[in-house]
């Protein structure tokens, strides 16, 4: 008897010990299943499972099961998700500085993008430490253009629109609230419904997020001019970050920084694809005017200093600007 209560004990002893070992970082995202994120994401969380040994595992919640990323955000804070895969949308509710990276009409392209991001890297890093996460990985979105059942030449073309307007977004929101556009409020899961319906009938994003949320099917036009350079990153409460041994942390970072090189490049590429898979389906590419270019810059130049001090401080925007002018005085 007391042979089989040792090996009982040692039995609950060691299962207990594999379950205190094991990590389950459980992690939400707005991206649906099958789209090039989840792809890239699960390729991530199956190389973080098989580089620790199984000692860390991901369970993703994904395409919005978790709610809208101020949801993911909250829940983080509660404990009850340990990350979430978010939008600069998302980051900016832990640390709104970082939305100076998306103000509409400063960052052009790619090249300007990695040159700004890169200098700022560490900045940024401490930035959401302090908050109390830790960014794993930057993720691209891709550039935002204009979507709507009305071909958008002008201002005039705008103002005739019902406007989506992300209940968060305050860098774009302020935008249309410049131009005189009146957005309708709504949480990116209710955006295809209200195209549905009709309650919207234009909306903004990515190629790559247009054609993976299905907005692509309720639309007609694309405007050629973007917005600006949609972000993402990886998160996670560094609450959850430190219970981890320093190898495992050690390993995680690696992965991740193994992932944000692989992902950045292949959603560059697949925002291409998913362009033109839109246009092949019937989407109209509207050429945008020399003038909506130049009056839409003007405008979103005039917000940048309304945005100060609430959203991000004017040391770190001009810090920002004078990293864009390096990059582009570097390119002459």
């Amino acid at each position: 008897m007391k042979r089989l209560a040792f090996a009982v004990a040692l039995v609950g002893f060691l299962a207990g010990g594999t379950a205190r070992a094991q990590t389950q970082l459980k992690i939400a995202t707005l991206a649906p299943e099958g789209s090039s994120w989840m792809v890239a994401f699960h390729e991530w969380a199956k190389n973080v499972e098989e580089h620790t040994s199984g000692k860390i595992k991901v369970k993703f919640f994904a395409g919005g099961t978790a709610g809208d990323e101020r949801d993911a955000v909250r829940k983080m804070r509660l404990g009850q998700l340990n990350g979430a895969a978010v939008t600069a949308i998302g980051l900016g509710l832990i640390n709104s500085e970082v939305r100076v990276l998306e103000l509409p009409m400063l960052i052009d392209n790619y090249g300007e993008l990695d040159f700004v991001r890169n200098k700022l890297d560490g900045d940024i890093r401490k930035k959401f430490e302090e908050k109390g996460y830790v960014l794993l990985a930057w993720g691209d979105v891709g550039p935002v253009h204009i979507f709507s059942n009305v071909a958008i030449k002008g201002k005039a073309d705008l103002a005739q629109t019902k406007m989506w307007a992300w209940v968060d977004d305050a860098l774009v929101r302020e935008l249309f609230h410049q131009l005189g556009v009146n957005g309708v409020p709504l949480g990116v899961p209710d955006v295809l419904p209200s195209l549905q319906t009709g309650l919207i009938n234009a909306c903004y994003g990515s190629p790559l997020s247009t054609l993976a949320l299905q907005w692509y099917t309720k639309v007609k036009y694309m405007t050629s001019m973007h917005i600006t350079q949609a972000i993402g990153a990886t998160v996670i409460t560094k609450k959850e970050f430190d219970k981890l041994t320093p190898d495992l942390q050690k390993t995680l970072i690696a992965d991740s920084k193994e992932f944000e090189v692989k992902v950045l490049k292949t959603l560059r590429t697949d925002n291409e694809k998913a362009l033109t898979s839109m246009k092949q389906a019937g989407l109209q590419v509207v050429e945008s005017p020399p003038e909506m270019v130049k009056q839409f810059t003007t405008e979103a130049t005039a917000i940048r200093v309304k945005l100060e001090p609430t959203v991000y401080s004017h040391e770190f925007r001009m810090k920002v600007e004078k990293l864009v002018a390096e990059y582009r005085a570097g390119k002459k």
